[in-house]
């Protein structure tokens, strides 16, 4: 059984990245945001995306995970930054 590397599993959390930045740009209007969405459905688009991310950055080579903790913070900086950006955004937007 293969397993992904810590640069592979940065690599797939750049999707969660785009769409939280791209939320945090252009709210409703944004493609990853269905027409006619509620503030709420976008919230939790948004939160949904932080909390993979938010897994990811822990992983720690333990129980089958690649250590993403021990990767060089800045190789990390994009995916701690759209954390950020996705709690402010929701923080911003109440529903």
């Amino acid at each position: 059984m293969t397993h992904q590397t810590a640069t592979e599993c940065l690599t797939a959390g750049t999707d969660a990245v785009n769409v939280i930045n791209d939320i945090n740009t252009n709210g409703s209007s944004s493609v990853y945001v269905a027409m006619g969405a509620t503030q709420a459905e976008i919230n939790d688009r948004v939160k949904r995306n932080v909390d993979h991310l938010s897994t990811i950055l822990l992983y720690d080579g333990t129980e089958h995970t690649p250590d993403v903790a021990g990767v060089a913070s800045s190789e990390k900086t994009t995916h701690v930054a759209a954390v950020t950006t996705g709690n402010a955004y929701i923080a911003a937007n109440p529903e």
